[in-house]
């Protein structure tokens, strides 16, 4: 893992007065999974959504193998093909199949014929462990299953990174593990991913890097088990006080 994926420097954002990211430097390497943690309006969604200009960026910079998102030049539509994006919502279009949620953007961005498309969506499925949910609608699936088929709609356009802002945060706890299963998986067959969690014990497991925000820096990063089992900074350990268990504080 040596080779720049992702290449973030001074990334502001300001929404009118409001300065929410504050000079956000940030390399990640093809490979890495790097884990974002914080409290809430820390800007940690905030610059998830700049690595795709979801957001625009107010000031700074944002490439992405080898193209600079953030240049007004930048045929961002294409860019963005290469970033797939998770979200706390599942964000399936509730009219459509789950076959065809997973291949309108393939036909229609990436021009792939329905053949193809549907091939590419049933492997990915496959993958998630939804292969015989492709003729369901969504509203016959529970939040957890939803949500992976938000995973495999993302991996259909064959993206280079995956972002995932908080994809757990809105099922129930019971749903959580099957979630974080598949994106464990992508983990170990090498999938980039910038995540956004408060899932502690996936972090520490997983990431190879985590990173601590708050009130729109880097306030702390480095291995997991560093950041999470000893940080260095008092906000920090203040933050992973309150959101910690008891079993894990007292292991930390």
């Amino acid at each position: 893992m040596t080779e720049p994926i992702i290449e973030i420097t001074g990334l502001c954002k300001a929404f009118g007065p409001l300065e929410v990211l504050k000079g956000i430097d940030l390399t990640v390497k093809r490979g890495e999974v790097v884990c974002i943690i914080g409290p809430s309006g820390s800007g940690k969604s905030t610059m998830l959504r700049c690595v795709n200009l979801l957001e625009e960026p107010t000031a700074g910079k944002v490439v992405v193998d080898g193209v600079e998102l953030t240049d007004p030049d930048c045929d961002i539509d294409r860019a963005r093909t290469r970033v797939g994006m998770v979200f706390q919502g599942f964000n399936l279009f509730a009219h459509l199949s789950v076959l065809d949620n997973l291949t309108i953007a393939q036909r229609k961005v990436l021009g792939r014929p329905k053949g193809d498309a549907e091939l590419v969506a049933r492997e990915n499925l496959a993958k998630v462990g939804l292969g015989e949910k492709a003729g369901s609608m969504p509203g016959q699936l529970s939040g957890g299953q939803q949500q992976r088929v938000a995973i495999a709609r993302a991996l259909s356009m064959n993206p280079e990174v995956m972002l995932f802002d908080e994809p757990t945060s809105a099922l129930d706890p019971e749903l959580v593990g099957d979630v974080l299963g598949v994106m464990r998986q992508l983990a170990d067959d090498g999938m980039t991913m910038l995540v956004v969690t408060h899932e502690m014990q996936f972090a520490r497991e997983v990431a190879d890097r985590v990173l601590f925000m708050d009130g729109g820096y880097v306030v702390e990063e480095g291995p997991a088990e560093q950041v999470i089992g000893a940080p260095r900074e008092e906000r920090t350990r203040s933050f992973l006080a309150r959101v910690l268990d008891p079993v894990h504080n007292a292991g930390a």
